[in-house]
């Protein structure tokens, strides 16, 4: 488990009691009502690793499943986010993913903060619990529900085939920073439209240590950080998916930071 949910801040609590948060739980469930505060209290303070031993420990005490419990006492979006919590991290992406892509309509944003945020590994393990529990191929769904260069872009983070390698000759990366960085100046705000084929070939298949210094090149050179570029050339689904890796390769919890500010945020 310890490989499992290492992007979050919640740390280990110390003095866990699997037993002892089973007996909280059911306490929290008893009688008229939950008490809600109770289950935040021990749910949004374990790791994904001791959730997973709570439930198994609340099984093996109760006979029935933790989740399914939950999920009767609750309602909401409180229910949705403690039924997420009692998930593994690729267990509740591919949900996420199915839940966006199924019913009318699509919610790009959701595959977009899960695609350009997750490491190819993460992607792969994704990709295999969507398969086996949905019995359907994720690709062929995302295809299915999106289209044009924005549905090019997830085939491609879908491939989960970037370069995550950290070992880079500083000299030819900048030599190859500057090549590469002067295609997409002239593909871009050099000429009328943009081809935005080099910017998917730049964006999603270059190491991080690469592109972080292909951005610092394409500033020398255009005068302008690429994300205003990418805002001045991009619109829409296509604009935030390569607003979206930039963004997580420059800094994944700035990312989400301001993921989170802006659902929040009240607009007058």
């Amino acid at each position: 488990m310890a490989a499992i949910g290492n992007r979050g801040t919640v740390t280990e609590a110390a003095g866990f009691d699997a037993g002892a948060d089973v007996q909280r739980l059911r306490g929290a469930m008893k009688g008229a009502g939950t008490d809600e505060a109770a289950v935040i209290e021990v749910l949004a303070h374990r790791t994904i690793a001791q959730r997973q031993r709570i439930k198994e420990a609340y099984k093996q005490a109760v006979g029935k499943d933790l989740a399914e419990d939950l999920s009767s006492e609750l309602s909401g979006n409180f229910r949705s986010v403690v039924l997420g919590l009692l998930m593994l991290a690729p267990v509740y992406d591919a949900y996420e993913l199915r839940n966006a892509i199924k019913g009318a309509g699509t919610e790009e944003a959701c595959l977009i903060d899960i695609l350009a945020s997750r490491t190819s590994a993460e992607i792969r393990t994704i990709i295999a619990f969507y398969n086996k529990q949905y019995g359907k191929e994720l690709e062929d769904d995302v295809c299915g529900d999106t289209s044009g260069m924005f549905q090019r872009v997830l085939v491609s983070l879908l491939t989960a085939g970037r370069d995550e390698s950290d070992k880079v000759d500083e000299a030819q990366a900048v030599l190859d920073a500057k090549a590469r960085v002067q295609e997409i100046y002239e593909a871009g705000e050099a000429r009328w439209g943009t081809d935005e084929v080099k910017f998917l070939t730049v964006l999603c298949v270059r190491n991080q240590k690469h592109l972080l210094r292909v951005f610092e090149e394409y500033q020398k050179i255009s005068g302008r950080d690429i994300e205003d570029s990418i805002r001045r050339e991009m619109s829409g689904s296509l604009e935030d998916v390569f607003l979206a890796i930039v963004k997580c390769l420059r800094n994944k919890p700035a990312f989400f930071a301001e993921r989170l500010y802006k659902s929040m945020k009240v607009i007058i």
